[in-house]
């Protein structure tokens, strides 16, 4: 019986367990989007992963979304990056960048001056984002032209290549949670009228064609997307999604991905899940909903067949050592607000053994 502390294969990269560490938004980069030695630090802490996956990258200026988070489309940020994957592959860790381009989720007080959040269509956010100044309501994203949706999958090809240069294993591009590629994908955001949206084949043509200019950029082996089919947050309006990530999922099983990474927003899209997996032939990793605390309990859903890998995501904060706690069942530090955002939070650098 395979378990998730047995080893498993991506096209290649051998992981030591299948356990995972979820992408987690941390805001500690400051303004030029650099990542630092606490986040070379914190990632090596947490290299007993059997892969880690990074919060979200911006590929360009105009995708960023929040504060003082990490890019991948200039020298200094290749440079900060290169020294956080040497940290984790020196403790024997792999280590996937994600590639997030936020779209309509973020600020012009977050861009460069004469910037605005670009989306599929020009459609309000409901909510707001922090901003240095203290949160602000979104504003309505400028659409974008059919030839600027092409530059931003050149965008993603390019920071996908800078990650490579800068020694990560992979990228897992951000297709979840209501970020750009999300908004392609839902009918509540995607108002277009020409090859990028209206039908179900038109709306998957952005997700599929930024995973395939990626895997022609860096090998497919070296490729990854993440889903939330029906996820809400970012005030997504995505009824009865199950057909469209289906669709997509045709495209996109026969060129040969590191693994697909499924979002579940509620035990009710287990169906969902159930599907995608029986659709995609690699592997799979499940970040699941569960009732109360994801920990040591969904370990089982390896076993079962329904997922390659488990990720965890805030238990990873607290617990730097979450393989070890797995496997023994706990105990666990409890993660807290202090802990998870900001340049000043240090997170659990010092931790408590079992």
């Amino acid at each position: 019986m395979t378990t998730a502390f047995d080893p498993i294969d991506l096209s290649g990269v051998r992981l030591a367990n299948r356990i995972a560490m979820a992408p987690m938004t941390r805001s500690r980069a400051g303004e030029n989007g650099v990542p630092g030695e606490l986040t070379a630090e914190y990632y090596a802490q947490r290299a007993s992963a059997g892969l880690i996956v990074t919060e979200g990258i911006q590929p360009s200026a105009v995708g960023q979304g929040y504060p003082d988070t990490p890019g991948l489309h200039t020298a200094e940020q290749i440079a900060g990056w290169r020294r956080v994957t040497a940290a984790v592959h020196a403790r024997g860790g792999r280590i996937f960048a994600q590639i997030m381009h936020t779209g309509r989720i973020g600020h012009p007080d977050l861009l460069p001056d004469g910037l605005t959040p670009v989306g599929a269509s020009p459609v309000t956010a409901q909510g707001q984002v922090y901003t240095h100044e203290g949160p602000k309501d979104f504003v309505t994203p400028r659409e974008l032209t059919s030839d600027e949706v092409r530059a931003t999958i050149a965008d993603f090809a390019a920071a996908a290549r800078n990650a490579v240069d800068a020694g990560f294993d992979g990228v897992e591009l951000h297709g979840a949670n209501g970020y750009l590629i999300h908004q392609f994908l839902a009918p509540g955001t995607n108002l277009r009228t020409d090859e990028w949206g209206g039908t179900p084949e038109n709306r998957i043509r952005f997700a599929a064609e930024a995973v395939k200019a990626v895997a022609a950029e860096i090998g497919p082996e070296r490729t990854a997307l993440r889903l939330s089919p029906g996820n809400v947050y970012n005030d997504i309006d995505e009824p009865e999604p199950r057909d469209t990530y289906l669709l997509l999922l045709k495209q996109l099983a026969p060129l040969g991905l590191a693994y697909l990474h499924v979002l579940e927003t509620s035990p009710e899209s287990r169906e969902v899940t159930r599907a995608l997996r029986a659709e995609f032939p690699g592997v799979f990793v499940l970040n699941p909903a569960t009732e109360g605390p994801t920990d040591h309990r969904a370990l089982s859903l390896v076993e079962e067949g329904l997922a390659d890998v488990i990720s965890f995501g805030q238990l990873f904060l607290a617990n730097p050592d979450l393989p070890e706690r797995l496997r023994a069942g706990g105990p666990y530090n409890a993660a807290d607000a202090a802990t998870f955002f900001g340049g000043d939070a240090r997170g659990y650098t010092d931790y408590p053994a079992l």
